[in-house]
């Protein structure tokens, strides 16, 4: 009950209600093309269809990046291209570990577009969640701003100085054999079934297996992401548009990019070095410096750009 008179209370420092339906109709057209248009079949995604739905994803989120600057101002249309630009390089992480799913589970990739569907959208509801409870949290407990700080900064070297660690196949997880238990699952794939009815019994099958990793691993990622976004605004509309539009193109965006991404050597560093910059921000004025909103757009920008040319050089 708290929880809810507090977010009530915060109610009147909501945008107009007009930007969220603009932004919802946005968000409800991008997610009827994808399942009726983009991917009508179950077949293996091509370069360069994938490539132009890509663009086409990054290309509305930078036009409503400037319906945002034309609507609130300079100020905060910067803080939505810099949340965009750090959800979207945090998302790499995410390609990563859901190709990694895809291959240990052997689920091929005519059927990979069903799963990532679905998990995007279970992704909308809980980063919604998430940042719901993290606008109480700040409002009702500002100082929670600077625990962030200091979580994002551990998490930023962490990355930096952290080893890659080779994982085990995911059959043989402590939560598929916890998931065995509980469940019915077949070890082969039922076409593009989540369950199927077999003998009278209902049977999980590997592609939902699939869906629930990711979402759990959506969750984890989000623990990141979250905190690090409201270190770089407390707008509430600011930070969840740059989440949904970051999450709404990863689809696209791992089909393009899950074959090579582990080829981007100073991609992971660049990010640990963003990470560390935006937890050091609220601890910069006591120093006598001051970082305005196009100074954490430029080092995102260039560190991310820094990272994927060296890459590319090496």
């Amino acid at each position: 009950m708290e929880i809810l008179n507090n977010l009530l209370s915060v109610h009147e420092a909501l945008p107009p209600f007009w930007l969220w339906t603009c932004f919802g109709i946005v968000v409800v057209v991008l997610l009827a093309a994808d399942l009726f248009w983009f991917n009508r079949k179950n077949e293996e995604p091509h370069f360069w269809h994938t490539l132009w739905i890509c663009i086409a994803y990054v290309a509305v989120a930078l036009l409503f990046g400037i319906f945002v600057w034309l609507e609130d101002g300079p100020e905060k249309g910067m803080d939505y291209y810099t949340g965009y630009l750090l959800e979207k390089s945090l998302s790499m992480d995410n390609i990563f570990v859901m190709s990694m799913i895809f291959a240990t589970l052997g689920i091929p990739r005519m059927y990979q577009h069903r799963v990532l569907f679905w998990g995007i959208l279970g992704a909308l509801v809980m980063r919604g969640i998430l940042i719901g409870i993290g606008d109480v949290l700040v409002l009702k407990f500002h100082w929670i701003l600077y625990l962030f700080s200091v979580f994002l900064i551990y998490t930023g070297i962490k990355m930096l100085i952290a080893k890659e660690e080779v994982e085990g196949g995911l059959q043989d997880s402590k939560i598929y054999r916890f998931m065995s238990k509980i469940f019915h699952v077949t070890h082969e794939l039922r076409s593009e079934h989540f369950f199927v009815k077999e003998n009278g019994k209902h049977y999980m099958t590997p592609l939902f297996f699939a869906l629930l990793i990711i979402e759990t691993m959506d969750v984890v990622f989000a623990l990141d992401s979250i905190p690090a976004i409201f270190l770089v605004t407390t707008d509430v509309y600011v930070i969840y548009t740059s989440n949904i539009f970051a999450i709404l193109g990863l689809r696209a965006l791992y089909f393009l990019l899950a074959a090579i991404i582990s080829k981007f050597a100073y991609l992971k560093p660049a990010i640990s070095i963003i990470l560390i910059f935006i937890g050091m921000k609220i601890f910069l004025p006591r120093f006598g410096i001051e970082i305005v909103e196009w100074q954490s757009l430029a080092v995102t920008v260039g560190l991310l750009t820094g990272g994927i040319l060296l890459s590319i050089i090496k």
